[in-house]
């Protein structure tokens, strides 16, 4: 039980503002020396390293908590500084190292999942749609603005979320689980209505025939298949090769199988 104690238990003076902004810069490299035994681990005590020799003065104390720090570690890199605010705040009052251990383990996960939510599935679709359209229509701001609204809300969220963190510590956590489901379910929401503007935006699948009898003429795409629902087509191929992913079909057989249908439908004149 005694190991599991720091020695000197005197809490340590708060971190300060700036010195809570130099460590998220260096968050910036908590995959730098990535590798599949520890994963994050090595970048993760760089991220900290600072605020862990303000708060550990007795050299036997500090070596215990790098230790730990050295530890299996894997979240998502914009939301690490949630983390390291909380686990600061712990090591700042000296905890009980198994707790400050098992804080860490609980948040890792859960932050990885909402952070591809959030980032990857719902941000940068946004904000790379946004930019794609401009680039496409020839304005040159366009990756610029992509570029500039990233990273204003990426680095927005984690400055924010090392000062949250850090200042609620472990109230913190009952906070996150509270909201985690809303959260969730509110990226659901916006990522898929996302996709869905993609969809119909980017993916041409057009058809092309035009059926005749005498003078009269029907044309499939506007008169049929637009009336009952405008981009069906594409909406359809898109959810066949969703589907044929989740049976374990290969991108690359998915992309031969668009081409071949693509080729088959323009020497036909259908599509």
């Amino acid at each position: 039980m005694a190991s599991n104690v720091y020695e000197d238990q005197t809490p340590a003076p708060d971190l300060q503002p700036k010195q809570l902004r130099h460590l998220v810069w260096r968050s910036l490299f908590l995959q730098a020396s990535f590798n599949y035994e520890r994963m994050q681990a090595c970048g993760w005590l760089y991220s900290i390293l600072p605020g862990l020799r303000h708060i550990h003065k007795n050299k036997k104390d500090l070596s215990k908590s790098m230790k730990d720090n050295m530890e299996f570690f894997n979240t998502h890199p914009f939301l690490v500084t949630f983390i390291m605010g909380v686990i600061l705040a712990m090591e700042q009052k000296k905890e009980d190292r198994e707790a400050i251990r098992g804080i860490k383990v609980a948040t890792m996960g859960p932050l990885g999942g909402i952070g591809d939510a959030l980032f990857y599935l719902t941000l940068l679709p946004i904000t790379a749609g946004i930019g794609a359209s401009l680039a496409v229509d020839g304005n040159v701001l366009g990756p610029f603005v992509f570029i500039i609204a990233f990273n204003v809300i990426h680095f927005g969220v984690r400055f924010g979320l090392m000062s949250y963190g850090y200042k609620t510590g472990v109230k913190a956590i009952a906070k996150l689980k509270e909201g985690t489901k809303h959260v969730s379910r509110a990226a659901s929401i916006v990522g898929l209505t996302v996709v869905g503007g993609l969809i119909a935006t980017y993916v041409a699948f057009n058809v092309t025939y035009v059926w005749k009898s005498g003078e009269a003429e029907l044309k499939v795409q506007e008169d049929v298949l637009d009336q009952i629902m405008p981009a069906m087509l594409p909406l359809a191929y898109t959810l066949l090769m969703y589907w044929l992913l989740k049976k374990g079909r290969s991108p690359l057989m998915l992309i031969g199988l668009t081409v071949v249908v693509g080729l088959i439908g323009s020497y036909f004149k259908i599509l």
